[in-house]
Formats: structure tokens, sequence, C-alpha cells
């Protein structure tokens, strides 16, 4: 059987035409069969046009490679990239439809230079091939280049091999390099500026970057080897090698040919002569910096080379560069995993779930630009089953802001557990970023849901504003007049607020997710509008009583904002944090309230209030400690406040008994000596609740104190 023609081949071959197919039937064949391939093909190549023209088909009907008819030597495909990196090139995946596990291709190299490819489709029963069977692979197209070049008609070849530019070029070249190490930030900027502007001027074939620390060299960037070989040279440094030699005489190596290599490192042959590297010549380039190596660039060829000494002077001033330039952006790194560590640490580990909130965020560092941001956000459980939820953002970005963020979040936590209101809140939190100094600045917004109230509050610094998603499916962003960022405000802040029916989602953001180069925040906040009610979010949805399910429906409510907004991660310059909270108001049956008399008859009337209600719900066994803490947190408003008085108990995971006054003053616990004959009724609320506390409103205080509640999976389940 003969290979496949290709589309358009001559029906009927010539005799010259018919001994060449019969060669490249063998060649395919054998191919094939030494990785248990399904199928072969082989391209020729035209220098002058730069392109691949497939020859020969084996195994695979043509129809099924047309794509690959035809190719440039550029494309980023395995007989293209063979042919440009002069190796070995395996790629998994089906990318011709022909049903193989994946490509194996090998340049043909004939006297001159490259003459073409070829390439096997593997099949998915035997595996990766392995070093003998790739081995076998490169002996048959070492065999085929040989064939090619004394068949007639040959692909055209190469007029000459693939050696150095001209010196000019390579002068031009170099200070392109000095301008792309010059705005190179991370290790992976230097080794790709290295890459595009050394290997092609000094026709260089491989290059391998590592630096080192510790002892040994590590590798951080590469081009042109198959990463099993480079494998064979990880490990502590050993005497004998020529990067040891680079590494302690600070001075470039240059070894024109496998034989000199060879001579001089006795230890290197085993290592190279493994079957993995066609690599001829090599450039061992020290990187220096401040004085000390920091690293080894080697540049290798596939072909000998003679090093000219103009081409040895310019490596060994471009590696100064690039020492220069890695030394720059190691520090970088440094600092960079640093402060995201520092961030990552800082940012919540893992949101509470809450009776009345379950909660889930995203936080995206940008994808370019210099340093981490100060994006944050957090959950915070209040009294009364109300939970706060804020976000914010330092301006800039740097170890100082992520640190800043930090020391935010912190006094955000504690004057929640204050209970402030939101604008009284950002008003102390002001006060902070302003003692920081001049250049600190941040944007806050924070809100706080009220389950009992079924209701909203919120105040906002500098920031884009929060998102409601009501059950329904509405989705409304309230217009206001942001006040200016922390720092640069001057209290008081203003307090918004809005009814939020039961199931809605609370969704807060940074500009960083809704503004870019591309658009503004107005018109990102419209955008994020669009996909929050396309989102399909509805009851069916975010309700009943299945937090996992309400939780894994957040999760994949952030991942399609995210992929909406940023579809390009890797373009954008600035973080982005998200939280969206889907929201549970208390049930009516979960609240009771009732009024007291303001003398001490309130007392009596309150204990027998818990009494009944404790009973309604199933709580005896919670009705003596309660009966103390009412009377308590009562007599305290009798003795020391004044009315209006009323009293709320609230069921959910806690018991909540809150006692409300008309008096703004705070109570405050007193230690009495053993012969003073009151004092001590905080001190027996302190010791018989979870915790307690006080929070202020606009003309009134509520005491509260709260208590667990046994057994309350079960009870929950059977009220449910």
């Amino acid at each position: 059987m003969c290979p496949n023609r290709p589309e358009g081949a001559a029906s009927e071959p010539s005799p010259a035409a018919g001994a060449r197919a019969r060669v490249l039937t063998l060649a395919l064949r054998q191919a094939a069969a030494s990785v248990g391939g399904v199928g072969a093909l082989l391209h020729g190549w035209d220098r002058r046009t730069g392109r691949l023209t497939l020859q020969a088909v084996d195994g695979v009907a043509a129809e099924a490679v047309r794509g690959w008819a035809e190719l440039r030597e550029e494309q980023d495909v395995p007989p293209a990239c063979a042919l440009r990196r002069g190796v070995l090139v395996q790629a998994a995946g089906d990318d011709l439809g022909t049903g193989a596990s994946g490509v194996v291709a090998l340049p043909l190299v004939g006297a001159e230079g490259p003459i073409g490819a070829l390439s096997v489709l593997t099949g998915d029963s035997g595996g990766e091939p392995d070093d003998v069977q790739l081995s076998f692979l490169r002996a048959v197209a070492a065999w085929t280049a040989e064939r090619l070049e004394s068949a007639p008609g040959q692909p055209p070849r190469r007029a000459a091999g693939p050696g150095p530019e001209p010196e000019q070029v390579r002068t031009a070249k170099a200070t392109h390099l000095t301008a792309a190490l010059a705005e190179a930030v991370t290790v992976q900027d230097v080794v790709r500026a290295v890459a595009d502007h050394v290997l092609s001027p000094f026709g260089a074939d491989g290059l391998v970057v590592s630096v080192f620390e510790n002892g040994r060299l590590t590798r951080v960037g590469e081009v042109g080897y198959p990463l099993e070989y480079l494998r064979r040279f990880e490990g502590p440094l050993t005497a004998g090698m020529p990067v040891t030699d680079v590494l302690r005489t600070h001075k470039p190596l240059f070894l024109e040919s496998p034989a000199e290599i060879y001579e001089r490192y006795p230890a290197v042959k085993d290592k190279i002569l493994m079957g993995t590297s066609p690599k001829m010549a090599w450039a061992f380039l020290p990187l220096v910096a401040s004085g000390r190596a920091i690293g080894v660039a080697v540049l290798s060829y596939n072909q000998p080379l003679p090093f000219d000494e103009d081409a040895r002077t310019l490596l060994t001033t471009l590696s100064a560069l690039v020492g220069q330039g890695l030394e720059r952006a190691r520090l970088y790194d440094v600092e960079h995993a640093r402060a995201q560590e520092l961030q990552s640490i800082l940012l919540p580990q893992a949101l509470p779930r809450l009776p009345t909130a379950v909660a889930a965020a995203r936080y995206l560092p940008a994808g370019r630009g210099e340093q981490v941001g100060g994006d944050w956000f957090d959950v915070i459980p209040l009294s009364a089953g109300r939970v706060a939820m804020v976000i914010g953002d330092v301006m800039g970005h740097g170890i100082a802001e992520a640190a800043t963020m930090g020391r935010l979040r912190t006094a955000v936590r504690t004057l929640a557990d204050l209970d402030m209101a939101p604008d009284e809140l950002l008003s102390h939190l002001n006060d902070l970023v302003s003692d920081l100094g001049e250049d600190f600045y941040a944007t806050c917004l924070y809100a706080v849901y009220d389950p009992a109230g079924r209701r909203c509050s919120y105040s906002v610094a500098g920031h884009p504003p929060p998102v409601f998603v009501y059950p329904d499916g509405t989705v409304h962003s309230p217009v206001t007049s942001p006040d200016p960022p922390l720092g640069a405000a001057t209290p008081p802040f203003a307090a918004h607020g809005l009814p939020l029916p039961d199931g809605s989602l609370v969704v807060l953001c940074t500009d960083g997710l809704i503004e870019s180069a591309a658009q503004d925040a107005e018109q990102g906040l419209a955008r994020l509008l669009r996909v929050l009610a396309g989102a399909g979010v509805g009851p069916a949805r975010f309700t009943g009583t299945d937090q996992e399910k309400d939780v894994r429906g957040l999760e994949e409510l952030c991942d399609t904002v995210v992929s909406e907004l940023l579809p390009d991660r890797g373009q954008t310059t600035d973080d982005a944090a998200l939280l969206i909270a889907h929201t549970r108001a208390m049930p009516a049956a979960d609240i009771a309230s009732f009024g007291l008399p303001d003398d001490p008859r309130a007392a009596g009337q309150a204990r027998e209030f818990v009494r009944v209600q404790l009973g309604r719900w199933g709580l005896d066994e919670l009705t003596t400690t309660t009966e103390l803490l009412v009377s308590e947190l009562v007599g305290n408003v009798v003795r020391h406040a004044r009315g209006p008085m009323r009293m709320r108990l609230l069921r959910s995971r806690i018991l909540t008994c809150e006692v409300y006054d008309g008096s703004l003053s705070t109570p405050r616990i007193r230690h009495a000596t053993y012969t003073d004959e009151g004092g001590r009724g905080l001190q027996l609320v302190a010791a018989m609740s979870r915790r307690w506390g006080a929070r202020y409103l606009s003309d009134s205080k509520c005491i509260w104190a709260e208590q667990d509640i046994p057994n309350v999976t079960s009870r929950v389940g059977a009220a449910s």
C-alpha cells in the first residue's frame, strides 16, 4: 500500500516518484511502528517560503489531515515546532480529529540543515513512548532524511545552516535586549527577553536559564529542550561540570563541539549521550550581579559552531546585562510572593455560615501589574442575628497597602463588635486612615442586614454601590451620592437603608471588577446588573434550609460574574474582589416582643413572659437561666436608666434576650467587693450567657445576651 497522496497529486506516478513513494511508505510505517502509533505524516520544508508542505501520509485518510497540508514554520503545531526548535516534540490531544491521543514530531535534518519533519500520531493504548522507542524513532528519522536527500524530487535544501546572523544585526538586536530587560519585572519576563532577543541573532537552538541558591541550580526557564532531559541535570552542583566552573570563575565557557565537551568534562558524556538531546555546541554564560554569580544561562546549538571573537565578546556583555536584570527580577518576585502571602493571610480563610446569611467571595489579583493590591472583604456576625458585610480597597499596590488592608479589616471587626451603625463605623475608620498619613486612602462599603426587621442599612466611602437581587429576579443598585474615600472625607457619612425581602442577594465588589481601560465604572456596573439579571437567580435556586445548596449556588454565581466581567484575567491591571451574600429573614414565629412598665413590677412581668414564650418554643430547659438574665437586665434599667422599656426574644441557633430602654448611658461591669450589697448584676449576665453587649439606636439602647440552645440541629429539623 502506497502512502496517501495529497490532494492534486498525479494519478500515474513516474518510476522515480514510485521509488520515492516506496521509501516514504517504509519510513512512515517504521516510524509509526517504533512508538506504537496509528499513523504517520511527512512534511517537506521550503526555506525560501518558510512553508512545510505535506508530502506523504500513511495509516490515516488524507482528508483527515487536510488541516496540516501546508503549515507555516512559525505555527504552534508539532511539525513546525520540531523543525523550528530542532528537537523532538511531543504534544497531547487530537487536533486533527483522527482519534489519536497525541503527536510525536521530529525534524528531518540533512547535510546542510533541516529539510522537513516526520510526525507520528500516537494511540491511547500504550501510553507515552519510552526512551527506547524514541531513540528508535530518531534513527528512523535520520534514515528518512538521508534517503530523501539522495532521492529525486526531494524538498529544496537550505543554502546554509541556521548559524548566527551578521554582526551588525546581532548588535542591533542586543540593543533591543537591553530595552526589554529594562522593562522586565519578573524572572519569567527576563527569560522571555533572552529567548526573544538572543536565540535568533546568535543562531542558537536552545536556552536554559537557572538561578544559583543554597548550593544548587534551580531552572527558571528553558527553550528547545525536552523536560525529561533537563531533569537529569537537576540536583546539587558537582565538580567536573561546565556550570560549576562557570559559577566558580565568573567567566563564560564556549564549547564548540561534542568532542570538546567530552574531552574537558567526561562526567557530562553519559548524560548528553542518552538520546534525548541533539545539541552539538554550547555557550555557558555566568549571570553575575553585585559581584556574585546568581545563575547561569546556557545557549545551545544543533550543529558544531566555532564562536568568533565578536560573538564571544557580545555574549559576555549581554550576560552581564541579563545578570543585572535577573537580580532585579528575583528581588521583585520575592517581594511579590511575600505580599501575596501576607494578603492571603489577612483575607478571610473561610466565610461564616450563619442562620440569616451565607456568602461566597472571590479575590482576583491583577493579571498584569507590579505588586499586590489592598482589596478586602469580610462577613461579621452581630447580635440579634444581624450580619455585617464589608468590602474595601486600599489605594495603591505593595506590601504597605496589603498591611494597611489588614489593619483596616481588624479595625472593622473591632468596631463591629461594638454594634456601631454603618455611618458611625466609617467615621472611626476614617480617623484611622487619616492617622496613617496623607498618602493613604481607602474606599469602603459597610452594610448591616437585620433579619428581624428585614432591612439593610449601609454607608459608602468612595466605593462602588451595593447591588441587590430580589427573589423575583429584579436587580437594583440604589443611586446615591457616595462620600469621599477614607482619609479624604469629612464625617459624618451618609446613612442609607432599604427594605430587603427574604431570600435577597447582596452583591458587593471593588472597582477592579467593573472598571478598566475599556470601560468606566458606570458601564461596568451596568454590565454587572445585566449579568446578575440574566443569571437565573430566583427563589427556586436560593431558598430552603440547605446551606450547602445555597453555598454551591453562590459559588457558581461568583464564577459566572467573574468570567463575564473579567474574561481576560491576564490583561487586568487592578485587583478585584467580589462578595455575594444570600440573606434569610427571621420567621415571625421566632420573634417575640413584650412591653414592660417603667417600675419595679417590670422584672416579674418579664419573667412571666419568658416562662410562657419558652414553653411555646419547647425551650423549657432554658427557662430558669433566662429568667435570671431578664431579671438582672430589667433591674439594671429600673435602677440606672429610664423608660419606655420593652423586651424581645429571638430564636435561631441561639436564644437572644434583648431589653430596650430610653437611656443612652453605657452599662459597665462593676468589680463589687465582698461587702457591697449590689453591683453584681452584669457580672451574673456575663457568667450565664455565651456573650452579651449593648447597641445604640437613635433615641434608645438595647442590652442583649445570648444563650446556646441545646440540640439545636434536631430542633431545627423538627421545626422545618
